[in-house]
């Protein structure tokens, strides 16, 4: 699974471009050295000064993504302080953290960086030897693991707290984390059948979701009113099954699934969940390519 190569960008506030900021001592510094990262700093700091001029108080501008490190690429500053989020763009495991670090309001405490996963950087095996994304880089150490970073976030940074105080909902929302690798495995293998229509299981996997969503009556999410951790587990696999199936089986899994259809309607209008979406036909091609599908 590779990154692409294209900057996505979303709509954020003028944090954002303060942000991207180089000082002018920082680019002298840089430039001196006359390496591939001075020539990276000096085009950001140009960048950036023209978004600073361009942009008024009460305007929104958009996160410019880092272009993904490759085989080629030095490390950032490791284990300097910061904390990095490790992803690659196409990934959904990632884009579980991605989502929560936007909601929270995270952008500027947890910085990205993509992997390019077909041409790995070395060093990154050395501080994570899974060798895979997500990870994340906190207070010197190195953890991964999609829910469990979804967790920490919420749990260890400020911002919207992303689990309810009610013990019932709280209990539900366990639930639902703890079936969100059943759903996504026998769901994908569906995808990934030599069969032109999902299996049974895939079906009924889709129904519970279904039944989940009708389990509050009081909103949208999972959770009813409130945007949860639940709903960040499953945005990203629910994303690409609506896309894949469709697709690939001529198999609509909004249908005869009103609640799973509003559900979709609503995180659309989350801004923190589209700014990780990537192009349909992109996810398309890299999983047609990826497993051979094509």
């Amino acid at each position: 699974m590779s990154a692409p190569c294209t900057m996505t960008v979303q709509h954020r506030s003028l944090r954002s471009v303060q942000s991207l900021s180089l000082s002018l001592a920082q680019l002298i510094e840089a430039t001196a050295s006359q390496t591939p990262e001075a020539e990276r700093l000096s085009k950001r700091y140009l960048f950036s000064t023209f978004l600073m001029a361009s942009v008024g108080p009460f305007s929104f501008v958009k996160e410019v993504l880092p272009l993904p490190l490759n085989s080629t690429s030095p490390p950032p500053r490791l284990f300097d302080g910061t904390t990095r989020l490790y992803l690659a763009y196409v990934c959904p495991y990632a884009q579980r953290i991605w989502i929560t670090r936007n909601y929270k309001g995270l952008e500027e405490k947890i910085e990205l960086v993509a992997i390019d996963l077909r041409d790995r950087p070395a060093w990154y095996k050395e501080i994570y030897p899974e060798n895979k994304v997500p990870s994340l880089e906190h207070n010197s150490q190195v953890k991964g693991g999609s829910l469990n970073l979804i967790k920490f976030i919420n749990t260890h940074f400020g911002g919207p707290i992303l689990l309810p105080d009610d013990p019932g909902k709280q209990t539900f929302a366990e639930e639902l984390l703890s079936y969100s690798d059943y759903f996504t495995k026998t769901v994908f293998a569906s995808v990934l059948s030599k069969e032109d229509y999902i299996s049974n299981d895939a079906v009924a996997a889709l129904d519970k979701l279904e039944e989940s969503l009708s389990k509050f009556e009081d909103g949208p999410f999972f959770l009813g009113q409130v945007f949860s951790l639940a709903d960040i587990a499953y945005a990203p696999f629910v994303e690409r099954y609506l896309i894949f199936l469709n697709d690939m089986k001529k198999y609509d899994i909004t249908k005869g699934r009103p609640k799973l259809t509003l559900w979709i309607k609503e995180l659309n209008k989350i801004e923190a969940y589209t700014a990780t979406k990537r192009d349909p036909q992109e996810l398309l091609t890299h999983t047609k390519r990826k497993f051979g599908l094509a």
